[in-house]
């Protein structure tokens, strides 16, 4: 047995099962690139889910991380510590939020959201108490907690978890009519990713989010975007939200907030919904500490002053125009925003996780998911012949 084998070996014997990774033990991680404990080189098409947009390890992120982590990690919002105004003042700055509540999950930063419009909703709005819904899209993924699969229509991450949060209605992603359809005396929040990533890479139609926030603003609903995945970048804009020109009330944020390093997210919105919450209403010991504050400060920065945004929106272009190029009579759909793509494959191609096996073999690292779809999300650094050498590589495996 090599040091990989018994590793995993060892995973099987002692940890829960509830993930299946494709069987590659990294150790080490630079840019695009990652190894495994064998030395092998692979180019990471999938960023951890987009948590490292700013590629791993990036120097300044470590840096700043060490820093801190030599000066002061943790008070508890008990106390106030001097890392937490400066994130403020610098995420507000570049996303024109009036407040910010900074968590650690992604999950935790939807739950405080649903907790905030539903306080909301109850308090302003004058919905009767235990009322309140939320409208959510079919196949969405928000996370993993009670709440959050209650209104999942994913049997794997549903089934099972009961009995459910009530107070969500479902409807069909990219139907503005179902949407405002929907809508009703109670309705405190729409609760919606931009585009759908665990769905398998989902755009809408063009003209769907100008109309979804045109029916929240006439029905007084508050338009809550999940940009966990989406934001900071991955389309090739800072937020997704900006491809259609509109403003979220409530923005959630996470996964690439850290660059990787740390669990940090973020619920940034206007004043009226986070201005319910009171002290003792809501809270998390490790949110907003400064050993997180001091390296979103700085995952924020890398983002925006080396170019990656801009970077995310040119190789995007450049890699799908290289993915669509590629002849294969097992390729049902090719389809993406920036660096957030997809390849859908025909169901007779025997699903999608074979050929993720496949592209480790030649050394690219992607995810399958729903079935019949690889999805590739490299970090924003990738370069040109970077990206050449990944669209060569999956055209031998799927041609």
């Amino acid at each position: 047995m090599n040091t990989s084998e018994k590793l995993i070996a060892t995973e099987q014997r002692l940890g829960a099962h509830n993930y299946k990774p494709l069987d590659v033990v990294l150790t080490r991680g630079e840019g695009v690139y990652v190894w495994d404990t064998d030395g092998n080189r692979y180019l990471d098409c999938l960023s951890a889910y987009s948590a490292v947009n700013q590629g791993h390890c990036h120097p300044k992120i470590l840096a700043a991380m060490v820093e801190q982590a030599g000066r002061l990690t943790l008070t508890s919002r008990a106390f106030r510590n001097d890392q937490l105004a400066y994130l403020y003042e610098e995420l507000a700055a570049l996303t024109g939020s009036h407040k910010i509540l900074p968590m650690n999950s992604g999950a935790e930063a939807v739950e405080t959201a649903i907790k905030a419009v539903r306080k909301w909703g109850y308090e302003v709005k004058g919905v009767p108490e235990g009322k309140a819904e939320i409208i959510v899209c079919a196949d969405n993924f928000h996370g993993r907690t009670l709440s959050i699969v209650s209104f999942s229509t994913d049997p794997d991450a549903r089934t099972g978890f009961g009995p459910y949060t009530p107070g969500f209605r479902t409807v069909p992603f990219g139907d503005a009519e179902a949407f405002e359809a929907a809508i009703n005396g109670n309705t405190v929040a729409a609760l919606i990713e931009p585009i759908q990533g665990e769905a398998g890479v989902i755009i809408p139609p063009a003209g769907y989010f100008t109309r979804i926030r045109e029916l929240c603003t006439a029905n007084n609903v508050t338009l809550i975007l999940d940009e966990i995945q989406t934001g900071l970048g991955r389309t090739g804009k800072l937020l997704a939200e900006e491809h259609e020109g509109i403003e979220a009330d409530v923005t959630l944020i996470g996964k690439a907030l850290s660059g990787g390093f740390y669990p940090v997210s973020a619920v940034l919105s206007n004043s009226e919904v986070l201005g319910v919450l009171k002290p003792g209403q809501h809270g998390s010991t490790f949110g907003g500490n400064p050993l997180a504050c001091a390296v979103a400060r700085t995952a924020l920065k890398v983002l925006v002053e080396e170019g990656m945004i801009e970077n995310a929106a040119v190789m995007g272009d450049y890699f799908l125009e290289g993915l669509r190029s590629i002849r294969s009579n097992i390729v049902r759909d090719v389809r993406g925003r920036g660096l957030m793509m997809a390849i859908e494959l025909e169901p007779e191609a025997g699903g999608a996780r074979q050929y993720c096996h496949a592209l480790k073999e030649r050394g690219l690292l992607a995810k399958d998911t729903h079935d019949h779809t690889i999805r590739l999300a490299p970090p924003l650094v990738i370069s040109r012949q970077q990206v050449d050498w990944a669209v060569s590589e999956i055209e031998k495996t799927i041609s």
